[in-house]
């Protein structure tokens, strides 16, 4: 439990950061507490269920307390023209915690959100070194990644689109994606029941009664779609070493790029992304980072929200691993796009937690 005093310091801290943020030109917004479920639901599926606390109103539907401000401020955004603006707040979030049961479920978020920048790279580092600035005094360690390669790496494979597309819905989930590279690379055997059923040329002739929600047009474009992918060659034994090799990326960013420079020879698709990389450290440069010491991460930000589609950041405590991250963040032009009902622009931004921030402030226990 986070005592008074604690979330009063929590208090002031984030008024202090949102002071500092403004002062760099973000105007502060709000969003309210209770959001639609529909529209997290519409963009996450019911997995989301398992992280937010689901409530219901007679008027408005299924609500759920806000499991963070992004989505609320790009929906702000977006419905207001989608022209360059900065924004800041503060305020609570709620997640529910089912893993490890001394995690808060409600806590302090202070953001920054960057909209609309014609250059990503600067708007990148912006973000960063903000958020860099305000945690200045203390000592975190700073791991960056980018989803963005992993996801050039997928579209660039030598496969139906219909497995890219299956790889892309679950890069957020290295597991599922993990079987799913498996089957497709020939790996795994399908089970002896789908064998079956490709195999049997009028699998419904002697299904009886149709059970559930599916009409039979839609059950007959599921199995084709099965012998479709079963048809499919599997994947190169090359190109999964190739995924794997980004994945296990974990050095210095600067030695990361040298390394996906040499990955790239070998898959082109991911050229343009590297690009990115390079102009961001560059810019990160510029701005006073060390990007020499800079820590780079293959898989970093998989596990997080799914809106992040490009670079992705975090600071920690070092030595702190009983605590959560101070602050996270990075690139979701995507979800611009789809809360823009198809009209997108470049956003990126990061979130900063004063509790956590307090709690690393003293010595550990």
């Amino acid at each position: 439990m986070i005592g008074s005093e604690t979330k009063r310091a929590a208090r002031e801290r984030a008024a202090r950061l949102v002071s500092l943020f403004e002062s760099g030109g973000a105007q502060a917004v709000e969003a309210s507490m209770l959001q639609p479920a529909e529209t997290l639901l519409d963009l996450y599926g019911e997995d989301i269920r398992a992280r937010t606390f689901v409530t219901s109103d007679p008027i408005r539907g299924e609500m759920m307390l806000r499991p963070d401000f992004t989505v609320p401020v790009v929906q702000m955004h977006m419905a207001g023209g989608a022209d360059p603006a900065r924004y800041t707040y503060a305020g609570e979030v709620f997640r529910r915690q089912e893993v490890d049961p001394d995690r808060a479920v409600e806590y302090l978020q202070v953001g920054l959100e960057l909209f609309g920048s014609d250059d990503p790279a600067q708007a990148d580092a912006e973000v960063f070194a903000a958020i860099a600035e305000a945690l200045a005094p203390l000592k975190l360690r700073a791991s960056t990644g980018d989803i963005g390669i992993l996801v050039a790496a997928v579209q660039g494979l030598d496969t139906s689109e219909a497995r890219k597309a299956a790889l892309l819905r679950h890069v957020w989930r290295p597991r599922r994606f993990r079987q799913l590279l498996e089957r497709f690379g020939g790996r795994q055997s399908p089970p002896a029941q789908r064998v079956a059923l490709l195999n049997d040329p009028s699998p419904l002739a002697d299904a009886g009664p149709l059970v559930g929600l599916r009409s039979e047009d839609e059950i007959e474009a599921r199995i084709a779609r099965l012998r479709d992918d079963a048809a499919t060659p599997p994947l190169a034994e090359t190109q999964i070493a190739l995924i794997d090799a980004i994945l296990a990326l974990k050095e210095t960013a600067p030695n990361v790029l040298v390394a996906l420079r040499d990955i790239s020879a070998d898959l082109p698709a991911i050229g343009p992304a590297v690009d990115r990389l390079s102009a961001r450290l560059e810019a990160l440069a510029a701005r006073g980072i060390e990007v020499e010491d800079l820590a780079f991460e293959g898989s970093f930000g998989r596990t997080s929200m799914e809106y992040y589609d490009g670079f992705v950041f975090g600071f920690s405590f070092e030595g702190r691993p009983d605590l959560p991250p101070v602050a996270t963040g990075g690139r979701y032009d995507a979800l611009t796009r789809v809360l823009g009902g198809g009209h997108g622009i470049p956003a990126v931004g990061g979130v900063i937690r004063p509790e956590v921030l307090l709690a690393g402030e003293e010595a550990p226990a």
